[in-house]
């Protein structure tokens, strides 16, 4: 693939054409790192490691997606899945009302305002909220039953990663899975890897 995007491209239309590439779908992560290493001058050109250079890099890329999403849905081109794990174009489903419901995430990337006036205390006061619903385990609790992995025994990542391997075959579309399973077991695996990685 060319190595550098379309500058007079949006970013919806940069991602469009780097999700087209990625028929299994990409991570959030994954497609930042394709955006900055095809150069695109939509996100910011600086290390993640700034929480706040972060909240305003994912800002941008969510508030494109579900631009890009609006797009293919009215002109019945295709349907785009949003997960941080797993964004994937699908093909457009006739009938589909997902877009018609309200959606809370769609709302709130779609408002630039919040772009604006997130500073860097409020996305400190974001991240230790999110930490501190994760030191509940009930995540932790939730990923590893789905994983049918019991967290009375010693676990290594080996093994996690062995079990993701077995459920994603088993669970993947192609082989007659369904989509939403799958996220569910890539989503279950980042919050496993935070805990045994």
């Amino acid at each position: 693939m060319n190595n550098d995007l379309n500058p007079a491209l949006d970013l919806a239309e940069q991602l469009h054409e780097l999700l087209r590439a990625e028929p299994a779908g990409i991570s959030e992560y994954q497609l930042i790192q394709s955006l900055k290493a095809r150069h695109s001058t939509h996100i910011p050109n600086l290390g993640l490691d700034d929480k706040l250079v972060l909240f305003r890099t994912h800002f941008l890329l969510f508030n494109a997606l579900y631009q890009l999403r609006e797009r293919l849905w009215q002109t019945q081109a295709a349907h785009l899945d949003i997960n941080p794990l797993c964004i994937q174009l699908q093909p457009w489903r006739p009938g589909d009302l997902a877009l018609a419901e309200h959606d809370p995430l769609r709302d709130y990337y779609l408002n630039l305002q919040h772009l604006r006036d997130t500073n860097e205390d409020d996305v400190e006061k974001l991240l230790t909220s999110f930490w501190t619903r994760m030191q509940g385990g009930d995540e932790k609790r939730a990923a590893l039953e789905l994983f049918e992995l019991d967290d009375g025994q010693p676990l290594k990542l080996a093994t996690i990663k062995q079990r993701y391997r077995q459920l994603v075959s088993q669970h993947h579309p192609d082989r007659g899975g369904s989509t939403s399973r799958l996220q569910s077991i890539n989503l279950a695996m980042e919050i496993l890897q935070r805990y045994y990685g």
